[in-house]
């Protein structure tokens, strides 16, 4: 069984950064593909990045050049980097993980991708 817990979440100004981590337990071979989320209240839940078990990383346009996925495989961590960022940023932010190589994940989501493992969330507030 496969466990995710987030951290790192917090209220902030735009510009500041904030770095989420997500603690990954349970077997390797269901978290192949890793991914961050996030959603607002009313709003679907979309794809902010992904990455592979050979690092390679798709980030969605809106946080191109500002945000960086990682994982520490040491650790089993997963990380999200989220510099200068902005008040349409706020949300909760969720990690979640897949059994399934992620080779055709594109822009910070998979399309038909299943995503079976998620954690419990984070919340990021930025104020302007």
């Amino acid at each position: 069984q496969v466990e995710l817990v987030e951290s790192g979440g917090g209220s902030v100004q735009a510009g500041d950064p904030l770095r989420l981590s997500c603690v990954e337990s349970g077997d390797s071979e269901s978290r192949t593909c890793m991914a961050w989320f996030r959603q607002t209240p009313g709003e679907e839940r979309a794809g902010v990045a992904t990455i592979s078990n050979d690092g390679s990383a798709t980030y969605a346009d809106s946080v191109m050049g500002r945000f960086s996925i990682f994982r520490d495989s040491a650790k089993n961590t997963l990380y999200l980097q989220m510099n200068s960022l902005k008040p349409e940023d706020t949300a909760r932010y969720y990690c979640a993980a897949s059994p399934v190589q992620c080779i055709h994940c594109v822009s910070g989501t998979c399309p038909s991708h299943v995503f079976s493992a998620w954690g419990q969330g984070t919340q990021v507030t930025v104020d302007s």
